[in-house]
């Protein structure tokens, strides 16, 4: 306790945030909670949310995750340790960036999401395994296959709602669907690290939005398809 006490203190210092002792440690207790709390269901709720939300921004959820890892909010299992490296936060931070302002640019955001469908759902399904890790090579299995099939999900879900916002001259709707996103993303990683089953609860209600999205948009579904299909073979798409 103190030396996550200690790291908290030292990390809030160095961005300039000065905080009595009391305060920080209050702030530690918590984190360390939270982290006690990640027994099986914990974990599983942390695989699937790195799934689920891969589909829909995977660079701020690598970022996230690992930023909260190497400032002591999180104690990352083994298998995504790597993700508190300096250097995977410098890229994926980066990343995140680029990411946010090419997905608030109408139909740049399908054109970045038909390039990612090769990335995220692979991702997602390697980063939930790694919060096994080779030590549970079962449950790992599971997690990545959970976590591939929910990252799917999520970017179907994403890229179908784009192409039928993007019919709209406008791009506020565009922009406030984008942010929508963003804020969707942190409040599924912080809903699964501080209280996994209400974040089971939430991740069923969204694959049930999810399923009625994507029956109610279908033909806008078959047009990513398409466009997802011409994309990678170089032919032009069919509208």
């Amino acid at each position: 306790m103190d030396q996550l006490w200690l790291r908290i203190v030292q990390w809030l210092h160095t961005v300039g945030l000065h905080v009595d002792a009391g305060t920080a440690r209050d702030v530690a207790e918590g984190a360390a909670r939270a982290t006690a709390q990640l027994d099986m269901p914990g974990l599983l709720a942390l695989a699937a949310a790195l799934g689920w939300a891969s589909g829909f921004r995977l660079y701020a959820v690598v970022f996230l995750v690992g930023l909260m890892g190497a400032t002591g909010w999180l104690a990352l299992p083994p298998g995504l340790q790597v993700l508190q490296h300096p250097a995977v936060l410098a890229v994926s931070g980066f990343m995140l960036l680029v990411e946010f302002f090419a997905d608030k640019v109408p139909w740049l955001d399908s054109a970045w999401d038909a390039l990612h469908t090769v990335i995220r759902i692979p991702a997602g399904a390697v980063l939930a395994a790694g919060v096994f890790g080779a030590d549970n090579a079962t449950m790992a299995l599971v997690a990545g296959l959970l976590g591939g099939s929910l990252s799917a999900t999520a970017l179907a879900t994403k890229m179908t709602t784009r192409a039928a916002v993007n019919t709209s001259p406008e791009p506020f709707s565009n922009w406030g669907l984008s942010f929508l996103e963003d804020g969707l993303v942190v409040a599924v990683v912080w809903l699964a690290t501080q209280h996994p089953l209400w974040f089971g609860v939430a991740l069923a209600f969204m694959l049930i939005v999810s399923a009625l999205l994507l029956v109610l948009l279908f033909r806008f579904l078959r047009a990513v398809l398409r466009r997802v299909a011409s994309f990678f073979s170089g032919s032009p798409g069919v509208a």
